[in-house]
Parts: structure tokens; sequence; C-alpha cells
């Protein structure tokens, strides 16, 4: 018996300036103004995609005690974009990450459930943690949690949300004003809850929104993170966008999910993929190149070397070897506020590699850097990319991606006008939205 063809799943991402995007790519834009943030939501919109993402940045990272260039400068508030977005789009889902250890249950939901009402229906919350003190320093609360005390927070802040989301059944609002009766219950949205983590009592101020709860995003790849995601998460990002790398993240999950009652279709894994399109394979791969070494400028090669090193690299030639020296180990990292660092979990070992490989392929630190960090998922005509894209998805390595453009505003219009087309002559991709809601895109109750 033939395997029904899956259903693929797609969300644009609008990233920061960092060495995904090119801010100085002559066609790239303002990461800041309205209208770019428009430009890109429309453009899912018009290739139908799932739903716009916008991640969050609570403080600028540095490297070297100064801000770094480079990286994100710069990010509004993600529920004032979002809800100026509501307004310009009519069926995309609006994503957006918020934290989940330096804010309140009651006012992350209050939020979200008006954003629900004023995107009818198409509200979603990326639940995150925060890892370091860094961050912690723009907080009234400051400081940090350790990672299983972060988890167990963002597990309870998430579900007093729920609560607070719950406090309205929807039927309370009957609004009779022959009557003169306006609620037909004066304790709607009442709540309590008290724990080690809240100590909260009241009435919950928005009714029940289209969705009830907004769709429940999360990214982490820790056991921790997974585990959380199984519980509680409607899609997961995953970082895993090559075949066997998905397969095992996707076995993985999806196998968590029935100790808590739930089954496979109640979770969608998503990884984040970039992607450069050409008019053949060749033709796509040369753009690639330029891209990279775009992305992976001389200055830049140097703070990413930095980022393992964990010292001042400053003097060295990004077209030279790498440094004789070893990295700095310790707990004080010269690049601060970034997560990059937390994967070299052995600096030493990770430096070993790197001489190895660029002994081996001749490279200096800037090709090395270009070779390690590398970015692009899918790189070819849209029809290799639209292949690509749907024999992952029906091999199980992912229900889909979400797609992190290089060029902001305008780096997804190839995307939609070329490959999109081709993956619903498949059937594999839909032609219409079929419901309002971002639940009924995601296919999630």
């Amino acid at each position: 018996m033939t395997k029904p063809l899956k259903q693929i799943h797609l969300a644009a991402h609008f990233p920061g300036v960092n060495n995904t995007t090119v801010w100085s790519d002559p066609e790239a834009g303002s990461h800041i103004e309205f209208s770019s943030f428009v430009r890109l939501a429309q453009t899912a919109e018009r290739a139908k995609f799932d739903f716009f993402f916008l991640a969050e940045g609570l403080r600028l990272r540095e490297q070297g005690g100064e801000i770094y260039d480079l990286d994100v400068v710069g990010r509004p508030d993600t529920f004032t974009v979002l809800a100026a977005l509501a307004a310009v789009t009519e069926r995309l889902g609006l994503a957006g990450t918020i934290n989940s250890t330096f804010n309140e249950p009651y006012e992350v939901a209050r939020q979200f459930a008006s954003l629900d009402h004023l995107s009818a229906g198409r509200a979603a919350w990326n639940v995150v943690t925060s890892w370091e003190a860094f961050t912690g320093e723009n907080f009234r609360r400051g400081g940090f949690l350790a990672q299983d005390q972060r988890y167990e927070r963002a597990e309870t802040f998430l579900r007093t949300t729920w609560e607070l989301f719950d406090s309205w059944r929807g039927n309370e609002i009957i609004a009779d004003k022959d009557k003169g009766v306006f609620l037909s219950d004066a304790r709607a949205g009442a709540f309590e809850h008290h724990d080690a983590h809240f100590d909260i009592s009241g009435q919950f101020s928005v009714p029940r929104s289209p969705q009830g709860r907004p769709v429940i995003l999360q990214a982490g790849d820790s056991d921790e993170g997974r585990e959380f995601a199984a519980a509680t998460a409607d899609a997961i990002f995953s970082r895993y966008g090559t075949l066997e790398a998905g397969q095992a993240f996707y076995t993985d999950v999806k196998g968590r999910l029935a100790k808590h009652g739930r089954t496979h279709d109640q979770l969608v894994i998503l990884p984040a993929a970039t992607f450069v399109l050409g008019d053949t394979d060749a033709d796509a791969q040369e753009r690639a190149d330029v891209v990279r070494r775009q992305q992976v400028s001389g200055q830049t090669a140097i703070k990413f070397l930095e980022q393992l090193w964990n010292r001042d690299l400053s003097s060295y030639d990004p077209d030279g070897p790498l440094p004789a020296v070893d990295p700095e180990l310790g707990e004080n990292t010269i690049a601060k506020g970034r997560a990059s660092v937390r994967m070299y979990r052995d600096p030493l070992a990770t430096a070993k590699q790197w001489r190895e490989l660029a002994e081996s392929k001749n490279l200096s630190i800037r090709d090395l850097m270009i070779e390690v960090t590398a970015r692009q998922t899918f790189i070819g005509s849209a029809q290799t990319v639209a292949e690509s894209i749907n024999d992952l998805v029906q091999a199980d390595a992912a229900d889909g991606f979400i797609l992190v453009p290089h060029v902001t505003p305008g780096g997804l219009d190839k995307f939609a006008d070329e490959v999109v087309p081709l993956l619903q002559e498949r059937g594999v991709f839909r032609t219409e939205y079929t419901g309002p809601t971002l639940r009924d895109h995601l296919g999630v109750s």
C-alpha cells in the first residue's frame, strides 16, 4: 500500500542583522522599518505559508566588550510588530519569541490573547528560556537560572498562562441590550495559581480568543528541551536539516509524545533552512559561494574564531593560518550573549578538529570559518530545491521548514514565485488556505 503524501509546512523567519543575512548587499533593506516586515510577511502570505516568525533580542550581543556590528543591532518589540502586521495580513500566522525567564504569566497571556483577537486567531508563541546573566542584567530580577530550573520555570510559566487563557470558557459574553445584561457570569476570568514560581490570583482581563490558546512553538535541542516540546508544543524548531540527522531528531521527539498522551500529528517538526536559488544548479552554487563570502567577511571570520578561542585575535590575518596558541578555557566568554559559544563544549577538541581540517584542505582562517559555519540548506534550481524539500519531508526528516532568507526584505520573493508553484503541482503544498486560524494551517487542534 502506497504511503499517502505528507503536506509540507512552510514558514518565513525575519532574521536580525547577523551572519545569516547580508546587510551590505545592494538589495538589502532596513531591519527595523515597518515596510520591511510588511514586505516579507505579505510575500509569505501570497505564497500561502503557515506563519511569519519574528525572533527576540533582549540584549545586544557583544564581543570583546563592544557591540558586534555584524550582529543584531536594534530589534523592535515583538508584540508591537506582530500586532501591526495583523492589520496588513489576513491569513498568515504571526509567531513571536517571548522569554519565560524575565516575563510574568499574566502579562504575556494578556498580550497573546490580545494578538489572537486582533489577528482573528493567528497568534503563536515561541517559548524560550534565557541562559546567562548577561541578558539578565537588563531586567529587574537579573541573574539567571540553571538549565533544569529554567525548563521547570518555563513549563510552569506556560501552564499558568493556559490557566489564564482557559479562565474564559468563551460563552460568557451575551451582550443582551434589551435586558441590559452583558456577562452571564460575573466571575468570568477568575483564576488562582500558587506554586514555587508564581503566586497570583484575580480575573483575567481578555475574553477567550479565537484559538483559545496561541499555537505553542519551542526550539530547545537539549534533552530537557525535547521533552518540554513533546509535552507542550504544537511545533518545534530544529537545526537538523539533513536526511540522517533530521530523521534521528524526528524519531526521537515524535517518540516522546505517547507518554504525554499525544499522537504524532499533534507536533509539527520544522528545521530552519536557508536557500540559494539559480537558473541552474551550477548557477545556484556559484551564487551560494558568493553569498557565503559576503556572510563571512575577513572581519567576521576573526570574530567567529574568537568565539571558540575565547581570546582577542584581532591581530591575526583572516587569510592566514589558524593561531598556534590554544583556546582560552574558563567560564568568562569574550562573546557575551551568543548562544553559539555553548556549542563548544570542548574547545580544545574542536580546535584540534579545525586544525586538522584546515591542514588537510589548506584553508585560511576565513576559508575554514566559511566551511564550519555553512548556512545554505538548499542550493539549486527551483526544481532541485522543490525536490529536496519534498524528499526530506516524505522521508520523515521534517514536516516542513522555516525559511531564512539571506537578504531582507525581498529574499523570499524568488522562492515564493518559483519553488512554491512546483510544490503545489506535486500536490504537497496548499494552493489556498483552508481555514482562518494558524491551528488550521498547521493541522493541530
